[in-house]
């Protein structure tokens, strides 16, 4: 079964993907915010981590540059803003 790691700081956004993956078969972990992230990362093997960019304490380019320098796993990233910087992960 695919592990995904959903990295969100919304409530609602996260138990809604939460509720859809998980009614899809897959299996779910979250991560509130970006320190949490890298905590749930390295305690589990993951297949997808679906990152939200704007993340309390450490935001998700953190999160993905960390995650990178670590694992291929792929990396889906979304925000609510307009992102005017190149993503070059």
């Amino acid at each position: 079964m695919y592990r995904i790691l959903i990295v969100e700081d919304d409530f609602d956004i996260s138990e809604l993907l939460q509720s859809w993956l998980t009614e899809a078969g897959y299996q779910t972990a979250g991560a509130e915010d970006g320190l949490k992230a890298l905590e749930v990362f390295e305690s589990g093997q993951f297949d997808l981590v679906l990152l939200d960019l704007m993340l309390p304490r450490l935001d998700g380019f953190g999160v993905c540059e960390w995650i990178r320098k670590r694992s291929d796993v792929p990396i889906a990233s979304s925000t609510s803003t307009v992102c005017t910087v190149p993503l070059r992960y």
